[in-house]
């Protein structure tokens, strides 16, 4: 019995089968058979050897690309499991649906390697990706572009099109709102290493703080869920600040639970601010200061955009970039009325 492929197993074998006979990903073998020109000439070789020992056959309905439209889209979600994007896949189904498309979503876990696999594993079923909050590197995700239409969002890829919030702006006005109440020293919550995002919502509040006159400091990388923010939130009381921004609303909660624990109350002794305003922040106690963006509107914008771009028009490497502002709540007040102000 071959144990490695179909054999006398009764089974046909799989690309699953060539990958491990190979020692590669299967993906690579997807390419090394499909697009040969994607991997070195050594891999494919290696792959064709394995593959025609086993007695695989690629399959007709294989991810190979197709010319001929499906009407299915994909979107590769970095955590479905954050809040945050509940309301970007509901903006993004409802256009798609809209325009007659299906939508297959797949989170990848914050993952750069589920990505890299899921999009190699949809590519012949859609028409085009949405990558939302990719932690590929850029020329992983211009691969994948080369081979059908992609538009990233939360991130700016050279050359190819991209939907974001106004992250700089927002760090702005979180600046903005906690010097007016008098704090002049924040800590930003930094999120994952690899997000486009964080660099530039941390970047926007350094610029803050010169401009505005306050000290800025950052604890991170953190896991942007709510166990990364209780870590960081021990962190921060190695040298605490009277004012923190959190990279986002999951974060911000998982902050204040953390400070709970401490005995540091919000906002009597720190105000937090959180970041894409879900629903999540809203329904804490104290709700949540945090800096709105247009979740709908902006999976809605990308995949009309993605849509238009499948249909003929040429897509802009100028990012769309969508308003946000400030929703104020209870998470923040005037510095001075706890025990960690400072002369």
């Amino acid at each position: 019995m071959d144990s490695e492929g179909g054999g006398d197993t009764g089974r046909a074998p799989t690309i699953y089968d060539v990958a491990k006979a190979a020692g590669v990903a299967p993906s690579t073998v997807s390419r090394a058979l499909a697009r040969p020109g994607r991997v070195s000439a050594a891999t494919a070789e290696k792959v064709r050897a394995a593959a025609a020992a086993l007695g695989y056959r690629r399959s007709s309905v294989a991810p190979v690309l197709s010319t001929v439209n499906t009407r299915m889209l994909a979107m590769v979600v970095a955590d479905i499991g954050n809040p945050l994007f509940v309301d970007v896949i509901r903006g993004a189904s409802a256009a798609a649906e809209a325009a007659g498309y299906t939508m297959l979503l797949f989170d990848a876990q914050e993952s750069y390697l589920r990505e890299r696999d899921a999009a190699s594993t949809f590519l012949g079923a859609v028409d085009g990706l949405v990558l939302t909050s990719p932690r590929l590197s850029d020329s992983g995700i211009r691969a994948i572009a080369k081979q059908r239409p992609v538009i990233v969002l939360n991130r700016v890829v050279s050359g190819l099109p991209s939907v974001l919030t106004d992250g700089a702006r927002g760090v702005r006005r979180a600046a903005e709102h906690l010097g007016q109440l008098g704090h002049r020293e924040i800590t930003y919550v930094a999120g994952p290493e690899a997000s486009w995002a964080d660099g530039v919502r941390w970047r926007g509040l350094e610029e803050a703080g010169l401009e505005l006159e306050l000290r800025v400091r950052r604890i991170g990388p953190n896991s942007p869920t709510v166990e990364g923010g209780a870590k960081a939130a021990r962190r921060w009381a190695q040298n605490p600040s009277t004012a923190v921004v959190a990279f986002n609303d999951v974060m911000a909660v998982g902050f204040v639970r953390g400070l709970r624990a401490l005995g540091v109350s919000v906002p009597s002794d720190v105000s937090v601010v959180g970041f894409d305003n879900s629903r999540t922040g809203a329904l804490t106690v104290p709700a949540l200061t945090s800096v709105a963006s247009p979740l709908s509107l902006q999976g809605a914008t990308a995949v009309r955009n993605l849509i238009a771009i499948i249909g003929g028009a040429r897509s802009s490497e100028q990012p769309v970039v969508l308003p946000v502002k400030l929703v104020a709540r209870d998470s923040t007040a005037r510095v001075g009325r706890g025990r960690l102000m400072r002369s």
